[in-house]
């Protein structure tokens, strides 16, 4: 039996839901965070947290006092203890609001759900076999004051993993409305081009990544520079080096992108002294 908590309520995960007329299900109009747990322990939840509080002051929602982040904390810990997911997992804590119309949502407050599930432990390795990918192009990722929050509204990025499925392929670029690269389905995306780490700045439309994040405030300290700026799919394809980053799984290699073969010399490189320790 697997439990959510629904607003600080524990309950079955059957038995949990929302009016047809929340704002989220009719608008996407929330956030959520995905977290990993690691033998009970909330990886990265200081970089989450600061994430979570400043989309949710984007949005706008109003905080009642007790809402902070070791509440959260607190909560998230205590369900995946629960469902006995405490050893590996995912965590995703999703905020939303509640019923309303368009244009007059009858409140601000910050109603959520946390979800619990277990991880495979080759999640915490690098893998074997490298992706094969290529470019979304029938959605454009905005680049706007809400682009780099986790929002609800993720159809773009749900066309494009269905599509990379279709494709036998393991992700897809998405591009922004410069037609440049803003990120991929569900990870941030870095070349290596000699010996510099580069990924897309924020304002061309990608997620805020929290292991974007991690990253670009490690990676010199292991003798890298890590630049943020534009990348086309031209700058992919000349790339030495391709990986994606996410909080769950750290880095996946790169393989292929159309016709070009990647290898992972660096990437190796960085889960081995970054993301392994």
């Amino acid at each position: 039996m697997v439990y959510v908590n629904q607003n600080g309520k524990v309950i079955k995960e059957t038995t949990a839901s929302v009016s047809v007329n929340n704002r989220s299900f009719r608008y996407g109009d929330g956030c959520f965070e995905t977290m990993k747990v690691v033998d009970g322990k909330l990886l990265f939840a200081n970089y989450h947290f600061e994430r979570l509080f400043s989309s949710l002051a984007l949005l706008q929602f109003e905080l009642p006092s007790y809402f902070t982040t070791d509440y959260l904390k607190g909560q998230v810990l205590a369900l995946a203890q629960k469902n006995y997911h405490n050893k590996l997992a995912r965590i995703r804590l999703m905020i939303y609001r509640g019923d309303g119309g368009l244009y007059d949502p009858q409140n601000h407050f910050p109603n959520y759900v946390i979800q619990t599930w277990d991880l495979n432990p080759a999640n915490n390795k690098l893998n074997e076999n490298g992706l094969i990918i290529d470019v979304f192009e029938d959605a454009v990722k905005h680049a706007d004051a809400y682009s780099a929050i986790k929002s609800n509204n993720y159809l773009g990025y749900a066309m494009a993993a269905l599509w990379a499925k279709q494709q036998h392929i393991n992700d897809a670029i998405l591009l922004n409305p410069f037609g440049r690269v803003a990120d991929a389905t569900i990870a941030n995306v870095f070349i290596i081009k000699n010996g510099i780490a580069k990924t897309p700045l924020l304002s061309e439309g990608g997620i805020n990544g929290i292991m974007r994040r991690n990253l670009l405030e490690k990676l010199p300290s292991i003798g890298i520079e890590a630049q943020e700026t534009t990348l086309t799919i031209q700058d992919l394809l000349e790339a030495d080096e391709l990986f994606l980053t996410n909080s769950i799984y750290g880095i996946r290699w790169v393989k292929k992108l159309k016709e070009k073969e990647y290898d992972n010399n660096t990437a190796a490189l960085i889960f081995k002294r970054i993301i392994s320790c």
